[in-house]
């Protein structure tokens, strides 16, 4: 179990490395001058070369790349000009407003998946399971920001339920909560009606069947319990899908997370602030990958076998 945590652990560590290296280059590149962004259009040249000497940017490329390894060891990104505080600073402020968003997500796309992919699994091939097939694939089809704003038009502007931007009380979480489980849901329905499909085939679930066990007790005592090991490593790689879609679904609705955080940053050329943020969802996603493959290696007899021999 120690080797696979290392592996793991190194794995996460280079992932992390390579999102460094892409982010810098990726800066760097953009056009225009941060320098001359930061200062304004009145700036001189004499201030654009003195701000080019603070921020490091009239070192060589390679001098530059380096120090910026060190400084994001130490999580120093520097300050956000725009917001007058540290980059990682203004990034922790905004990223419980995400944290909620995405656990409220993941926890509407998990009761709904396993519920319709049960319901497609135990009747394969019934008419129940090609609604729910449909269902999934519709789900999947329409991009988060235009059924977002289907939402506010039906339930914010025309029935007037819900608030359709901003935080107002915890109503204001239903909509982009929603909105972001949409495509979660397919996903977790289509792995647990799989899972539940091919266990439903098993001979121990006859014979349990053929013992009078009710088909809910087969369900919830056999069936479900082999069915969700898949499923386990879904949620583990599309909770980290979910905090990229948080960025698109926070700016429909206005959400004050990192989504709207980094759109805003990018918008302004505030480069420290995006690093922060980008380097922070990148950082939270190899963690939940991470919990996922441990986890899965623990519920999954034949790998704890194997990684105890």
């Amino acid at each position: 179990m120690l080797t696979l945590i290392g592996r793991r652990l190194l794995a996460g560590v280079l992932v992390l490395w390579g999102a460094c290296t892409l982010i810098f280059l990726i800066v760097r590149v953009a056009p225009g001058d941060p320098a001359a962004v930061m200062l304004g259009p009145d700036a001189d040249p004499a201030q654009v070369a003195a701000m080019h000497v603070k921020l490091g940017l009239d070192k060589p490329i390679l001098v530059q790349y380096w120090d910026y390894l060190v400084r994001v060891l130490h999580l120093d990104f520097g300050d956000s000009y725009r917001l007058g505080t540290s980059a990682i600073g203004a990034v922790f402020s905004r990223l419980p407003a995400t944290i909620d968003l995405t656990l409220t997500a993941a926890a509407i796309s998990l009761f709904v998946g396993l519920v319709l992919g049960s319901a497609a699994g135990i009747r394969s091939g019934s008419l129940q399971d090609r609604i729910v097939t449909t269902l999934t694939i519709v789900l999947q089809s329409f991009p988060t920001f235009w059924i977002g704003i289907m939402l506010i038009l039906v339930f914010s502007l025309g029935l007037r339920l819900l608030p359709s931007a901003g935080v107002d009380g915890i109503g204001s979480i239903v909509l982009p909560a929603v909105t972001l489980s949409f495509p979660f849901t397919a996903i977790v329905a289509r792995v647990t009606r799989s899972g539940v499909a091919e266990a439903m085939s098993e001979p121990y679930v006859q014979t349990a069947l053929s013992k009078g066990l009710t088909l809910r007790q087969v369900l919830t005592g056999h069936v479900l319990r082999n069915a969700l090991i898949p499923v386990t490593t879904v949620v583990g790689l599309q909770v980290g899908a979910l905090l990229g879609g948080a960025v698109v679904v926070e700016n429909v609705f206005a959400w004050p997370g990192l989504g709207t955080l980094i759109v805003d940053s990018v918008g302004n050329r505030d480069y420290a602030v995006v690093q922060a943020a980008t380097l922070t969802i990148a950082a939270i996603i190899v963690l939940l990958n991470l919990a996922a493959d441990l986890l899965y290696g623990q519920l999954d007899p034949r790998i704890r076998m194997a990684v105890r021999s």
